[in-house]
């Protein structure tokens, strides 16, 4: 990953590239940026205009391409094909535009990118690797760009945001996130790698379209499946040990599994139960500040118990048990609602994971309940004074307005996540959360929304994105060496989000920092989670004063290297 014996990280620049296979490489291309020496040093002279570029000129010519683009999906192709030829200029714009062009880069315009990956795809990145060529998994992994790699993000496609199984357009995630690595947590562009296990897909959509560029099959299922993901993890400790393994958009089915299987055993997480848990608890931390209530004082309720609900409470709990609870008194202040109704004993659907939350039948059987018979949402709303209102469950509009007044009506400062992606899937609208509740509501949301004007004020509205975590977490495994993800290490994480939520010296604020201060704010988080995973026994000793020099130093900036 560095060479920790000067700090430094080590990037090859290929001296041999020349002419056009210079400026067909995104990473070391410059474009109309060469100058008049390195044209003539290169094999440049008449294959560039004759005028040399200033970065500041490129980044205009290609702020205006993009704003040409009539819509969010073209203005989405725009960028992904500015990567694929000047890597550089494309995350210089995107630092310099970065509140504009995240949800177009990532959330929630990837999620279109993805349904529509085989009709937009223009140019191979990353590796392919599908279940026809389960025993062939070591060559793929040889044959990716990049020799050295700190950081592989790796899906399946299954659960693609709040779209679902999108089969082998689920790459559009890893390549995105990836690229949120580089950005914000300033890994090196060479130093990534997205994957996507291609098992098939149930999409019968995807499966139709003559235009589909997967494997066109059924997904496979089972052990056939784990085998699989066995032959995968072996691949990849074999060629790349200490890697960091991030695994993204499984279903619950596979994601929890997998996780517990494989975290004991290589640098690994997942970022939809653990990353998800962290950038959430860190609002909420932010929340805290401006109601003064502490863990102690929540009841909690979630409408969504698949991975990334069932993570975020794990995280809670653990928060509620660190703050003086115990255990089972921490367990019965949640109260976790998915399309069977209420988590609750005498349910025989739950895996194990969910059953950890199910209530006491006793103490809630004499509760209201819909026609069929389940405790719903509303319901529990009604019976309890719940503080806190978390959704994770793709129905959109989900927290209906009597449900948001009930709640509001007993308590001061209601904090409200209506956390599900896309846009379209968010269980309310930001607006409407504020008028329902008269200003008092303190909201974060997973898709991006615009700033509520209530009784005067212009509120901010958080968004529980895990671009605060996750390039974060990467940038300190390499720092620190660590050789293990520990829940303390993703905790940290979230501590040091909340520490720096805007919310702190202004009630009025955003639960959690500006996208313009992300960057800033990943290197502190770096440094936390080094030191805890110090703690924790699964990195070297190393002093803070350290850790700051390292995150420094390893985080990559967007300039044109002199050749």
């Amino acid at each position: 990953m560095t060479d920790m014996s000067t700090d430094t990280p080590v990037y090859a620049h290929p001296a041999n590239l020349r002419g056009y296979e210079l400026l067909d490489d995104p990473l070391y291309n410059k474009g109309t940026a060469f100058t008049d020496k390195e044209r003539d040093n290169m094999g440049l002279c008449g294959l560039l205009p004759p005028h040399v570029d200033s970065i500041q000129e490129q980044l205009a010519r290609a702020y205006d391409a993009f704003q040409d683009m009539e819509t969010d999906l073209h203005k989405h192709i725009n960028l992904r094909q500015l990567q694929d030829t000047n890597e550089v200029l494309f995350y210089r714009l995107l630092a310099e535009h970065i509140e504009e062009m995240l949800p177009i880069v990532y959330t929630p315009t990837v999620g279109l990118g993805c349904q529509l990956f085989s009709h937009i795809y223009r140019r191979p990145r990353g590796l392919f690797i599908s279940y026809p060529n389960r025993d062939r998994i070591r060559q793929i992994l040889a044959n990716r760009p990049h020799h050295d790699v700190d950081v592989i993000v790796v899906t399946d496609g299954e659960r693609i945001l709040g779209i679902g199984d999108q089969g082998v357009g689920g790459m559009g995630i890893p390549i995105g996130k990836l690229s949120l690595y580089t950005l914000i947590g300033g890994i090196h562009p060479s130093r990534t790698l997205p994957i996507i296990l291609d098992v098939g897909t149930n999409n019968q959509e995807r499966l139709n379209d003559p235009m589909y560029m997967g494997w066109r099959h059924k997904r496979i299922t089972g052990d056939e499946y784990y085998n699989f993901i066995d032959r995968f993890v072996e691949a990849v400790g074999a060629d790349l040990p200490s890697v960091c393994l991030q695994w993204e958009d499984f279903a619950m089915l596979h994601a929890r599994p997998i996780l517990q299987k494989y975290r004991d055993k290589l640098l690994t997480f997942n970022d939809d139960i653990q990353g998800t848990a962290a950038v959430v608890l860190g609002a909420i931390i932010g929340a805290f500040n401006v109601t003064g209530q502490s863990f102690k004082d929540q009841q909690i309720v979630f409408l969504g118990a698949g991975s990334a609900g069932i993570g975020v409470a794990d995280y809670l709990r653990a928060a509620l048990v660190k703050h003086g609870l115990s255990e089972d008194e921490a367990r019965a202040r949640f109260f976790i609602i998915n399309k069977g109704g209420l988590l609750h004993s005498k349910r025989k659907d739950l895996v194990p994971e969910q059953a950890v939350y199910a209530q006491p039948w006793e103490k809630i059987s004499g509760w209201p309940k819909t026609v069929n018979g389940t405790i719903g949402l509303a319901d529990v709303i009604s019976q309890i004074k719940a503080t806190l209102l978390i959704g994770l469950s793709t129905v959109a509009g989900a927290f209906s307005e009597p449900i948001i007044r009930t709640m509001a009506a007993n308590v001061d400062r209601p904090i409200i996540f209506p956390l599900s992606n896309p846009t379209n899937s968010s269980e309310a609208k930001a607006e409407d959360l504020m008028r329902w509740t008269d200003g008092r509501a303190l909201v974060a949301s997973g898709s991006p929304f615009a700033p509520v004007e209530c009784n005067g004020r212009k509120i901010p509205i958080a968004q529980c994105n895990n671009v605060y975590i996750f390039p974060a977490i990467g940038l300190a495994l390499s720092a620190c060496q660590a050789t293990r993800v520990t829940d303390a290490m993703m905790i940290a994480s979230a501590q040091e989000l909340g520490k720096n939520s805007p919310a702190i010296n202004d009630p009025n604020g955003s639960l959690l920092p500006a996208l313009k201060d992300v960057r800033e704010v990943a290197a502190k988080i770096a440094v936390a989670v080094g030191m805890q995973a110090i703690k924790n026994g699964v990195a070297p000793q190393a002093s803070e004063d350290e850790l700051h020099r390292r995150v420094a130093r390893l985080q990559w900036k967007p300039e044109y290297p002199v050749y």
